[in-house]
């Protein structure tokens, strides 16, 4: 025993005398051998844990998105009527032929136009609204549930209450001859230079509550130490706001976008209850999903509007990326895997 315990005690010499130089000072590293420690491989309980919370997930995208795109994917290289297998291959026709309608090509420059007006017209909207409803007032709360109310109707009661109103004999221009103003009157919904600003409205009135609740639940996560030891150095609200509060609401702001550019691309709902499958082309509201519904189910070419379907599928996935690698970067960067090491 008494052996044991010198070797030890000469052992912890030895070592101490490989670190620690003659002269005094401190103690020497010795260098790295080179090698790496082994990560521990996650063990099988964990495996299992992962699959279980994962596999349902998985299963549903897998059945419910990935499938259906595929399955579009293979029809839209077929003529197709919607019964039957499909047997008549054509190859790439029906998308090339879909970049060669021109009304495909307007239908996407609609798209783009109400994307851009959409950021343009709702979001300065939304932030100053945010920002009234933040600040303490008689009946705010009343004020943020009949901003929110718009965004839980339904669209078909939404469309169907707007097509009413703006017809050339509904209450719009019935109000407008009451108040003095006939020379206002419009067709608001035919007008090809009205119609995507009726379009336009209808959509900020509908989706302005969702951008303000955004906004709130950003605004609650701003300290409130920040804004008052601003006003105690000066200044001013408007300074205060464009200096502190508006980069901190950016994160916010930037998924708002995001959100509302997706929702822009993709829209159908309004359109098509509003103005119909043959207006909406005329009038200059059309969208790349009204054109799918018209030219492939209600036309009996389902394998064409397979086809859209698809382009529209990539156009929505390319902007997606795009928008995600330039401007949501930074703040979904991270956020998964804690920061770069």
């Amino acid at each position: 025993m008494f052996d044991t315990d010198r070797e030890s005690a000469q052992l912890t010499q030895d070592r101490s005398a490989d670190v620690t130089p003659v002269g005094g000072g401190a103690p020497v590293v010795p260098p790295p051998t080179g090698r790496r420690p082994r990560r521990r491989g996650i063990g099988w309980p964990a495996r299992l844990e992962i699959a279980l919370m994962t596999g349902p997930t998985l299963i549903v995208f897998l059945s419910f998105v990935i499938l259906p795109v595929a399955m579009a994917a293979y029809y839209g290289f077929f003529s197709w009527q919607g019964y039957g297998p499909p047997t008549e291959f054509v190859g790439l026709r029906n998308y090339l032929l879909i970049f060669e309608d021109g009304t495909f090509v307007d239908a996407l420059q609609h798209n783009a136009a109400i994307v851009v007006l959409s950021l343009v017209l709702q979001g300065p909207a939304a932030i100053l609204l945010a920002l009234l409803l933040n600040r303490r007032m008689r009946g705010q709360t009343l004020i943020r549930v009949l901003v929110f109310v718009p965004y839980v109707i339904s669209e078909v009661v939404v469309g169907t209450g707007w097509s009413l109103m703006l017809q050339s004999s509904g209450a719009v221009n019935a109000l407008l001859e009451d108040l003095g103003l006939g020379w206002l009157r419009n067709d608001w919904l035919s007008d090809p230079d009205k119609a995507i600003w009726t379009l336009m409205g209808i959509l900020t009135w509908k989706y302005i509550g969702f951008a303000v609740i955004l906004f709130l639940a950003g605004l609650q996560g701003i300290p409130d130490e920040l804004t008052e030891a601003a006003a105690i150095d000066g200044a001013s609200y408007w300074q205060i706001q464009r200096r502190i509060t508006l980069p901190l609401l950016g994160p916010t702001i930037r998924i708002w976008a995001f959100l509302s550019m997706i929702g822009a691309l993709q829209l159908f709902d309004l359109v098509y209850i509003i103005w119909g499958q043959y207006v909406a082309s005329t009038a200059g509201t059309s969208t790349m999903a009204t054109y799918m519904v018209a030219n492939g189910r209600n036309a009996g070419e389902y394998g064409y509007g397979n086809a859209v379907a698809v382009v529209l599928f990539f156009v929505s996935l390319v902007a997606a990326l795009v928008y995600q690698r330039f401007v949501l970067r930074r703040d979904t960067e991270g956020a998964i895997t804690g920061g770069r090491s």
